[in-house]
């Protein structure tokens, strides 16, 4: 019968064998490394490798003289208790699961009141088990002569960890252990201090342990592992704790947990794919929209009870309660703890409660301090928005200041007190209107209006219904300005030579700009088409004159094929897209006009619909319309002044 001892040596040997056929060499710049590939070798968690270093890296000077790591590395061995080996996904679950240790056997001889005591612990893994002269030596230290031998034997054969009476022994009670208890810090522990037995003096047994500490008040908390381990291997004239008492355990007071960053100190700043670090992108601003859960209130806890050595049951507080933090724009859920966004906005603490906000305000403009904003409400600049940096917003944005070389993005109305200087790449996108002082260098689009109060310059200009340029120095000098209804303003082109100026409308221009994209689209693919069947009729060709094809060619003849159909599919939607854009462009019926108060200079190029006109002499208080296939001048037409005001609520002038 082959007993746990054994079996554990003789799993440990079989995976010791299993290692050397399963082991696995891996290499790296680093120790760490060079794990990592083993570990991805084997398939297997780090914490279940072990590895022996086979050469030792050496990271070089300047790059020269460099050496890697490298190792030899195999998986851990774990079996159970009954001695079976486990794989890594078992162990991790396991609770019965452990790594084998090294420990030798021990043997125990102890002279209780009944008699002679032996107990013998077995030993683990690689340790040396008790030997028969081993406790025939601890008996000689004790003074013990009269013993049953067979029984030793048997005890050290078996080693079942249990103390087991072997003979007797002669006592002199003056030479027992002396014990005494001490009671500590308020009833909440208990330890004795002992004696060392002289010749045939007694050993405390665990139950005259636990018995002592009765007779002594002591009924709660007794340590049986350490009057136990007293037992086996008892500390003489030191303090041993054997029993301590339960502390009570006020519970827990309630807190808010918030789901937002509450430390406005913290900046968040996120890595790119390139491994660096876009200092713009500072995440200052935290949104939120209707209805998201932005904390909850977890409960408080009731208090834990104790108890002391003498059993006395030793009251804990319960936790508090705490009011919910509501501010502005928020609710609480139906389950009476979570707090929820009655907008969408910014969420912030102010004043210790929680608040959403459809406004932020940037003081300073926007540049490194305030990094890129992004928010779900509107935006108020009071500042300039620097190069490089963008602004996105689904409410509003107003710059007490000049937008530079940078991105402003808004579903709502955009308004720039001072102006747009784009220096060739900024560009503005208004779901609404726009509102500048000018506009230089700079694409700007519109879902309504564009009102500029002192110029565009070289700029393209792009508005759903108009583009209005009313003031003294309201000018269009170059680039290109699209509106479906009406362009209007001071100053037409300039006197300059060179400066081209265009002006467009008629036409929504995101239609045509659709229209020019779905156009080249199509174009893309016809060509793609084309290439296609060339490729599939070289195939069919080859296969006609040998009647066959090899594998791969047919092979590549049924993804074109497959890649055909694809196109067909493709085309076919673009097309139809197409007819719905040309069809509402065809349906677009506006009296679309170009207006100048002041003059219209010649090379300004006008086109109304898709009739086009280029003005060859000067032009004063004049407005253009389409009139029976042509582009006629007649006089004058003023904006609606209602157009020309800045929306309520805003700063601007």
């Amino acid at each position: 019968m082959v007993n746990f001892v054994e079996l554990q040596q003789i799993v440990k040997e079989q995976l010791e064998q299993d290692r050397a056929v399963h082991a696995i060499d891996a290499s790296g710049d680093t120790l760490e490394l060079a794990v990592a590939e083993a570990a991805t070798l084997l398939d297997i968690p780090l914490r279940r490798l072990e590895y022996e270093i086979a050469e030792r890296g050496f990271a070089g000077f300047l790059g020269a003289g460099k050496k890697e790591w490298k190792i030899r590395a195999y998986e851990r061995a774990v079996i159970d208790k009954r001695g079976n080996d486990l794989q890594a996904d078992d162990s991790e679950d396991s609770e019965e699961t452990l790594v084998i240790e090294d420990w030798n056997g021990e043997a125990f001889v102890r002279l209780f009141l009944e008699g002679v005591f032996l107990k013998v612990v077995p030993a683990n893994g690689r340790g040396r088990a008790v030997r028969d002269e081993d406790v025939l030596e601890a008996l000689k230290e004790r003074g013990v002569q009269e013993f049953d031998e067979t029984l030793v034997n048997s005890i050290v054969k078996e080693a079942a960890g249990e103390y087991i009476r072997i003979g007797e022994y002669q006592r002199n009670p003056a030479n027992d252990s002396a014990v005494s208890v001490e009671i500590l810090e308020g009833e909440m522990k208990a330890g004795v201090k002992i004696s060392r037995p002289g010749p045939g003096g007694r050993d405390y047994s665990a139950e005259n342990y636990i018995n002592l500490l009765h007779s002594n008040k002591v009924y709660h908390g007794i340590n049986e592992d350490a009057v136990n381990k007293q037992v086996d291997k008892p500390l003489y004239q030191e303090l041993v704790i054997l029993a301590e008492g339960d502390k009570p355990v006020d519970g827990r007071d309630a807190y808010i947990q918030y789901n937002f960053e509450t430390d406005k100190s913290k900046v968040r700043l996120q890595e790119g794919s390139n491994g660096r670090v876009n200092f713009k992108d500072l995440n200052i601003i935290q949104n939120v929209v209707e209805n998201q859960p932005l904390a909850i209130r977890i409960a408080a806890q009731q208090g834990k009870s104790g108890k002391n050595i003498r059993g006395v049951l030793l009251p804990a507080k319960d936790g508090k309660n705490i009011p919910l933090p509501l501010g502005k724009n928020v609710h609480v859920a139906d389950d009476g703890v979570t707090i929820l966004a009655d907008i969408s906005g910014q969420v912030l603490v102010v004043n210790n409660k929680i608040n959403v906000e459809p406004v932020y305000t940037v003081d300073g403009g926007v540049n490194l301090k305030s990094g890129n904003i992004e928010f779900l409400g509107t935006v108020i600049i009071n500042g300039d928005v620097e190069d490089g940096f963008f602004v996105k917003a689904a409410g509003n944005i107003e710059v007490n200041g000049t937008v530079e070389k940078a991105e402003l993005v808004s579903d709502g109305d955009i308004i720039v007190t001072q102006g747009i200087t784009g220096k060739g790449e900024g560009t503005v996108r208004a779901g609404h209107s726009v509102w500048a002082k000018f506009i230089e260098n700079a694409l700007v689009e519109s879902g309504d209006l564009v009102v500029v109060s002192d110029g565009i310059i070289n700029s393209r200009v792009d508005a759903a219904h108009r583009v209005l340029c009313q003031g003294k120095r309201a000018a269009v000098v170059g680039g290109r300005v699209r509106a479906c209804e009406e362009i209007n303003a001071k100053t037409l082109g300039s006197p300059m030579s060179g400066t081209e100026t265009i002006l467009e409308a008629g036409f929504d221009p995101k239609l045509t700009t659709r229209q020019f994209q779905l156009t080249e689209r199509k174009e893309k693919l016809r060509k793609q088409f084309e290439e296609l069947q060339r490729n599939i009729q070289t195939l069919i060709n080859i296969r006609k004159q040998r009647k066959a094809l090899p594998e791969d060619k047919e092979a590549a003849l049924a993804e074109f094929m497959s890649q055909r159909q694809s196109l067909i599919g493709n085309i076919k939607k673009t097309d139809e897209d197409l007819l719905k854009v040309q069809g509402i462009l065809d349906k677009t019926d506006v009296n679309a006009r170009v207006s100048a108060s002041a003059k219209v200079f010649p090379g300004v190029r006008i086109q109304i619909r898709d009739i086009r006109e280029d003005i060859r002499t000067e032009y004063k208080a004049v407005t253009f319309v389409l009139e029976e296939g042509l582009i006629r001048a007649g006089a004058y037409e003023e904006a609606d002044k209602e157009l020309v005001k800045v929306p309520d609520g805003y700063t601007a002038d």
